[in-house]
Parts: C-alpha cells; sequence; structure tokens
C-alpha cells in the first residue's frame, strides 16, 4: 500500500522539523508494510514575500489529488498573521470542508505541567473545534477608511450543516472515551449564534444517551481548564474558542510543542494535519525546534489513513521516550537536545 502525501513545510521552524521527522516517518512505514510518497510544495510567507501570494491561485486543485496533507508551520514577522492565515491555512480547511478539527492536550508521564500537583496521564482531554466557519467566516468589511469614523464589521457564521458535524463528532468521541462532553460557548452575550449552537447540541444529545454534557461559557472554561483540567474529556467548541482553548490545553500539558492537530474532511478531499504550534522565528536555524508535535500530528495521519497500528506505535515510543528521565529533550520541555538527537533517538525506539 503507497500513500501519496502532500508536504507544505512552510515557515521558520516548519521546514526544520518535517525533515528532521521524515526518517522516522519512512521507518514506521517500512516496518508496517506501506510506502510514503511526498510531493513538496513550498507555499508560505517566502513565496508571498516574493510573488505576492501565499500559495498559486491553482493551489486547491493541486492538493486534492493527495491522500493527506501535512502541513509544517506558517507565519513570519514581516508578513501580518491576517495575511498567512487567510493565504494559507483557511483556504485549504474550506476549500476541503474539513470542518473537524481534533486537537488532544495531554500530559505524558516525564513531562511537568506548570500547574501544581499533576502527574502524567492525568491531564488527558480532546477539543473538537469547529473549522471552517463561526467567528473566522470572512464576512464582513470596512468603510470610511480615510474619515474620522471609520467602519469595521466582521460576521460569524453558524449553520446547522456544520455545526451538526462538529458537534456529532465530539459525541462520537466521548460515547469512544470517558463518556462526558463538555460544550463551551458564550450563551448569555451571543443570543442567537451561540444559542442555536447549545440548541444542535440538545438536539444531538439525544442521540447520546448516555454521554454527560458539561455546560460552560468560554471564560469559566478557560478558567477551569487551568483549575480543574483533569476533569475535561471531550469538550466541542466554535472555531474561536477553540483555537483559544487549545494553545490553552498546550499549555496546560506541557508544552505547544507536544501539540498535534488534525483538520479532517468527511469527504473524499484530503485532510489535513500540522503541530499546533506557530514557526517560532526566535529559534529558526538553532536546531533545537521539538519536532514531537510533528510526529504525533503524522500519527493522527496515519490513523486517518487506517495505519491505526503504526500510528499508536508513534504514540508509544513518544511515551516511552518523555518517561524516561535521561532520554533526549529539546529546551522547551528542560533537556538540551537537538531536534535531530531526539528523533533519532525515536528511530531507534522502532
Amino acid at each position: 500500500m503507497s500513500y501519496d502525501i502532500a508536504v507544505i513545510d512552510g515557515d521558520g521552524i516548519g521546514p526544520e522539523v518535517i525533515d528532521a521527522v521524515r526518517p522516522l516517518v519512512d521507518k514506521t512505514a517500512k516496518r508496517h508494510g506501506f510506502e510514503i510518497e511526498r510531493t513538496n510544495y513550498s507555499w508560505g510567507s517566502t513565496r508571498f514575500l516574493e510573488e505576492g501570494a501565499m500559495m498559486p491561485e491553482n493551489g486547491i486543485d493541486r492538493l486534492a489529488g493527495h491522500d493527506a496533507i501535512l502541513l509544517g508551520a506558517v507565519g513570519h514577522p514581516d508578513v501580518p498573521d491576517h495575511v498567512t492565515l487567510h493565504g494559507l491555512l483557511l483556504p485549504i480547511r474550506k476549500g476541503f470542508d474539513q470542518r473537524i478539527c481534533r486537537r488532544p492536550s495531554v500530559l505524558f508521564e516525564g513531562i511537568e505541567s506548570p500547574l501544581r500537583g499533576y502527574s502524567g496521564g492525568e491531564i488527558d482531554f480532546v477539543v473538537f473545534r469547529e473549522n471552517t466557519e463561526g467567528e473566522y467566516a470572512d464576512v464582513g468589511g470596512r468603510e470610511h477608511r480615510r474619515e474620522g469614523h471609520e467602519l469595521a464589521v466582521q460576521t460569524s457564521v453558524f449553520t446547522r450543516e456544520a455545526t451538526e458535524t462538529i458537534v456529532r463528532a465530539a459525541f462520537e468521541a466521548a460515547a469512544d472515551r470517558e463518556s462526558h462532553l463538555t460544550n463551551i460557548t458564550k450563551s448569555n452575550a451571543q443570543a442567537h449564534s451561540m444559542v442555536f449552537w447549545d440548541e444542535v447540541v440538545t438536539e444531538i444529545g439525544e442521540e447520546y444517551p448516555g454521554i454527560e454534557v458539561e455546560r460552560l461559557l468560554v471564560d469559566a472554561a478557560s478558567m477551569d481548564l487551568v483549575r480543574r483540567p483533569e476533569e475535561f474529556d471531550v469538550l466541542v467548541a466554535s472555531n474561536l474558542f477553540g483555537d483559544v482553548l487549545t494553545d490553552l490545553g498546550a499549555i496546560v500539558s506541557g508544552s505547544l510543542g507536544l501539540a498535534p492537530s488534525a483538520n479532517i474532511t468527511e469527504g473524499n478531499a484530503p485532510s489535513m494535519f500540522e503541530p499546533v504550534h506557530g514557526s517560532a522565528p526566535d529559534i529558526v536555524g538553532k536546531g533545537v525546534a521539538n519536532p514531537l508535535a510533528t510526529v504525533l500530528s503524522t500519527a493522527l495521519l496515519l490513523d486517518h489513513l487506517g495505519e491505526s497500528v503504526a500510528s499508536d506505535r508513534l504514540w508509544a515510543i513518544v511515551r516511552e521516550q518523555l518517561a524516561e528521565p535521561d532520554a533526549p529533550r529539546t529546551p522547551d520541555i528542560g533537556g538540551d537536545a537537538t531536534t535531530t538527537e531526539v528523533v533519532t533517538d525515536l528511530v531507534s525506539r522502532l
């Protein structure tokens, strides 16, 4: 079996971690009886600075024939963040209808949370984030730009189809885990979109009578992810709220360098997998970027393609490595190893 993967190295540490992880992925594939074929696309901020666009006009068409997409990271100090987001990530997520964003947060054995009193395994939850609309919908505009009363309008969009998709995916995950789902909104302030969201959760929840549903406003949820993270299992939230909460989840479980992410489509189009961390321009070229978020994102990719045994093995060797005090680890999690040293150790564990 052979899989055709589109690889977008991206910016900053993106190319470094993608290149470093390649031998591990190839050896994993070989040991489990399949092959990985890659097509590299040098799209990102460098292309924007040189050609005025993050990717070509036919970028979505070129990606469409691949089995999956692996993305390094996107972002550059000389390019505004809204340009990188709307020039690459959002067109891919929306173009392939990748409505389901799945982001697990795990405190691994051997990793210290910034929160007191938590040991490995005691924080383990997953956030299901609606990924194609909500607060990130490109609906709105600006008027009177050169006048003293400039106006900016940004409109959130919530469709029943997309909302039902992400909510149902979260309930399915809760049924496979601890049967506890936390619905996160801001219904007291957003009486149309968020009340609609709550109603969808209630309707779909009737199909899953064994799932306990907790409802939190996003400000309370932010507080409780710090105060009682061990009580969360599956969380479901809109695009913006899910984005913010998953960064918080990555930090309470040790590091953004350990946080993987999956952007899933339910159709035949390719899904995209990426580490949660950014392009980290402050450490570019130093060789100390943590590759584990990319390793785990690749594990999510393999699981999505049906190679669950290979995926489980990647998760297992990451757990093994982090649990050993003398194993190499990068500076973000208290070590002094390089990116390459961490991956080389993982390859040896296979």
